[in-house]
């Protein structure tokens, strides 16, 4: 689902257009034309209905609202465009010489593209504000048509003068407000695409916000404008009524009811009497000009308790398992995107054919018992992963069995290596919680990835506890520069990102990790509460 934000705007400034335009005709059509010429008459002006009218009005019309197009079609796509660019090629760079060249042209292609748009701003209000002045000079060409008439204004001449700068100023300061309202939309746009899995929902609310507004303001502008209710109380009305209407909805849809989840309607009663009168506020704060007011607010507010609050249950009732349903395929994705990267992050031939090697150098040295042990760990590893990988949640005891049995692999790999320390601490006892399968394997595979050199001293520390209500795990490793030929120095680390994710999936806010490096160790600190 797409967020429709920017569509919607589009349709309803279009409307709105078409509607003034809609409205100034039929006032034409519908007004003496020797009453919109008396003006002209009276001072000698020659008068033309197309020149000093209809072309300079609609013309200005016409012209804000291309400029407007042009700033949302063109000038501020190509904007975004270019920073999701400008961040995918950030993630490509792998090396840090590659990452500043790399910076080097973000920050070249940066400056050409606020460069290009602060032309356009400028291309912008030069040819808007011309435009209104020659077509404000028409308008007004009854009242300006004089010896000695200047286009810049006098302070000090009694007659009217021109003041060009001022409209270059009203155009300066109507792009100031429109860029301040674009920073506004984007950077909610942009923190509703990167909510997770709370996207859908929040997408959904910012449609039917946006779609309220749309057919709100359009409501509100065909009444006004062909007058179809007389009375200037028509706005002050609908923002009394219509607007708390919409505001119960939305709270009660998306904040009250979704925490009643199973419960009845009646859960909570002191909820549905403080939200009811919450959104009703604006019928007081609107409407209530005299004391009597005050028992209209009374009468509005029973109306929003007991007709409104009913319905939305009703509609939230028909609609809570699409959002539901919306939230879990998101949900369900995220993390088969997740589980699949998380395979590719295991099986990695690299590793098999160092253990493969291993073992066959020990078959070749001693007895065939070790690497007897060595194939049957392996297998027992291999088995895991085709099996209990499937699962949603596995015992703990089938987790550690997983972890003992390849950190006892990497010993067997680095056990002619007098320099390499591997201790671990891992105990079964109170382990009687279900975790998600292979979660914490890549923090140990990172371990052993990064903290094991040939060369220098090395050390890998395990430690994994459980208590009644948490499962705490931390692994320590020594650091060591990569060598300019190590196949694996242009890896992007995925399997931290991956327990990253799929922590914040499966467990949510029930979980703490922290990390920390220096020039000589890396540690990483996690604790669960299953």
């Amino acid at each position: 689902m797409k967020i429709r934000w920017r569509q919607q705007e589009i349709v309803l400034v279009s409307a709105i257009s078409a509607l003034i335009l809609a409205d100034y005709l039929w006032g034409i059509h519908t007004t003496d034309i020797s009453i919109m010429a008396k003006p002209f008459a009276d001072n000698n002006v020659p008068f033309s209905l197309y020149r000093n009218l209809l072309i300079p009005q609609i013309g200005s019309g016409l012209l804000i609202y291309l400029s407007y197009l042009w700033i949302v079609l063109y000038t501020v796509p190509r904007l975004l465009f270019s920073r999701k660019a400008e961040g995918g090629t950030m993630k490509l760079s792998g090396s840090m010489s590659k990452g500043i060249i790399v910076m080097g042209g973000m920050a070249k292609k940066m400056i050409r593209d606020y460069a290009w748009v602060f032309i356009q701003i400028i291309v912008i209000i030069l040819v808007d504000g011309t435009a209104f002045n020659i077509a404000s000079y028409y308008i007004r060409q009854w009242q300006l048509d004089y010896p000695g008439f200047s286009i810049f204004f006098n302070k000090n001449e009694a007659r009217s003068q021109m003041n060009i700068f001022a409209l270059y100023f009203l155009v300066t300061v109507l792009l100031a407000v429109f860029a301040l309202y674009l920073i506004v939309r984007e950077f909610i746009i942009h923190r509703i695409e990167r909510s997770g899995d709370k996207r859908p929902l929040y997408t959904i609310i910012c449609n039917q916000v946006t779609l309220f507004v749309v057919a709100f303001v359009l409501a509100i502008s065909l009444i006004s404008y062909f007058n179809l209710v007389q009375g200037k109380h028509l706005f002050l009305t609908c923002f009394s009524t219509v607007l708390p209407v919409f505001l119960l909805y939305m709270s009660n849809t998306y904040w009250l009811f979704p925490e009643k989840k199973e419960k009845s309607f009646f859960h909570s009663p002191l909820r549905l009497l403080l939200s009811s009168l919450l959104c009703s506020l604006p019928f007081l704060i609107f409407l209530a000009d005299k004391a009597q007011d005050f028992g209209l607010f009374f009468y509005y507010w029973l109306f929003q308790l007991f007709i409104v609050t009913p319905l939305t249950w009703i509609l939230f009732q028909k609609r809570r398992d699409e959002i539901l349903a919306l939230t879990a395929a998101q949900k369900k994705a995220a993390r088969s995107s997740a589980d699949l990267q998380l395979l590719r992050s295991q099986i990695n031939p690299h590793f098999l054919f160092n253990v493969l090697n291993t073992l066959y150098g020990t078959a070749l040295q001693e007895n065939a018992d070790r690497t007897a042990t060595g194939i049957q760990m392996l297998g027992d590893m291999m088995r895991f992963m085709l099996h209990e990988n499937n699962l949603d949640f596995i015992d703990m005891n089938k987790e550690i069995s997983y972890l003992r049995n390849y950190i006892s692999l990497q010993k067997l790999r680095t056990q002619s290596s007098p320099n390499i320390i591997i201790e671990e601490n891992i105990s079964q006892q109170i382990c009687n919680h279900r975790i998600a399968p292979m979660l914490l394997i890549p923090l140990i595979e990172n371990a052993f990835k990064h903290g094991i050199s040939l060369k220098e001293k090395s050390w890998i520390r395990i430690m994994l506890q459980c208590d009644e209500t948490n499962i705490n795990f931390e692994t320590r490793n020594s650091v060591h520069p990569k060598q300019e030929n190590d196949p694996e120095k242009e890896r992007s680390g995925i399997g931290f990102k991956n327990v990253l994710e799929r922590l914040k999936l499966i467990y949510g806010g029930r979980f703490q990790i922290s990390f920390n490096k220096d020039e000589k160790e890396f540690f990483v600190r996690l604790s669960i509460q299953p």
